[in-house]
């Protein structure tokens, strides 16, 4: 594809030859038919060594970027483009209409025109499914699901039942969407379960990953909202609200009940227990623990630094007798205080 395809395509502006390229690469691995970007500036020094035919780059980089000999696409956003530029040239696949033999539709159930439904999908009853998705083999949807156009839902993906899903929903291979709550009462000589009758219900333009499960709500509906992005195995619990355009990496854990805002980035393996809200626009750092509510959007991150095994002993040893050293911190300085008050009063 000619640079200036792209750019007719997605905006930007083009300096130098109009050359053809046939896919991305890195700075690194590019060679002369083929599209890079420079968006850290702390690689910066790599666009004097890149055999790339094409760069993408800031205005700001674009006389620096020039003297290489390169062809250079100039945007604000160089990550972005190049996002915009992949799916430009490896779009997803479209949906083949046809059900396959050897799947099973639920009496009741309507799908939608130019859907592509696969070996061994099982549609429970009432199903309703919109127009031009795609169901790959293994898929099972309970009964009364609704899923909205253009899904794609990988294999083994299991949805349960009731649950609502709107449109350009991608739904990734394992990925468990309105299993039961993790709710229980203590009986005296056991567990006593607490039916969960809420359902799932995610927005627009949602993304979950790989084996990530969200929990069906116990009274009132557990709600994904519009474009939230979830990476690989994350667990939202039962009543878990997540805002519009959030994006949660690998390994994170909410627990039951809690709010996210929109806007916010959760980091890989962060942890936020029931019952909390959390701010509009608010980041949480890698492996971080959400104890109570964060009311002020801000970057939140309480990851004790890596240090070896034997500074950490030494570290902890001290930490464990920190309220120790608090109190007499504050006995020094009231007697301190106090001989120097002694001092003031003499004549």
């Amino acid at each position: 594809m000619k640079l200036s395809h792209i750019v007719a395509a997605l905006g930007g502006e083009l300096q130098g030859n109009d050359i053809d390229v046939d896919r991305l690469a890195s700075m690194e691995e590019a060679g002369p038919a083929e599209l890079t970007f420079l968006a850290n500036p702390k690689y910066r020094s790599q666009l004097d060594s890149t055999a790339a035919g094409a760069v993408i780059v800031k205005p700001a980089l674009a006389e620096a970027a020039a003297k290489v000999g390169r062809s250079l696409i100039l945007t604000p956003d160089p990550y972005l483009y190049f996002a915009r530029v992949a799916t430009l040239l490896t779009p997803p696949p479209a949906a083949q209409a046809g059900i396959h033999p050897r799947a099973v539709v639920g009496e009741g159930s309507v799908l939608g025109e130019g859907c592509e439904v696969r070996e061994m999908v099982s549609i429970g009853r009432n199903v309703t499914l919109g127009q031009r998705c795609i169901l790959h083999p293994g898929v099972v949807i309970g009964d009364g699901v609704s899923i909205g156009d253009d899904a794609r839902i990988y294999p083994n993906v299991t949805i349960y039942h009731g649950c609502r899903l709107g449109s350009r929903v991608i739904l990734h291979a394992g990925a468990v969407i309105g299993a039961d709550g993790f709710g229980l009462a203590w009986a005296g000589d056991g567990w006593f379960k607490i039916p969960q009758t809420g359902v799932v219900v995610i927005g627009d333009d949602v993304e979950v990953g790989a084996n990530t499960t969200i929990d069906r709500g116990a009274l009132k509906d557990t709600v994904i909202g519009n474009d939230v992005k979830l990476d690989n195995q994350i667990q939202l619990a039962h009543n878990v609200h997540v805002g519009d355009h959030t994006a949660m990496a690998g390994c994170a854990a909410v627990a039951g009940s809690t709010r996210i805002g929109a806007r916010c980035t959760i980091g890989g393996a962060a942890r936020i227990i029931g019952h909390l809200d959390i701010a509009d626009g608010t980041h949480v750092g890698a492996g971080t623990l959400i104890s109570k509510s964060i009311r002020k959007a801000d970057a939140y991150t309480a990851v004790y630094p890596m240090a070896t095994h034997k500074e950490w002993l030494s570290n902890a040893a001290h930490l464990r007798h920190l309220d120790e050293l608090v109190t007499r911190v504050k006995q020094l300085e009231k007697a301190l205080q106090q001989a120097q008050d002694n001092k003031d009063s003499q004549p």
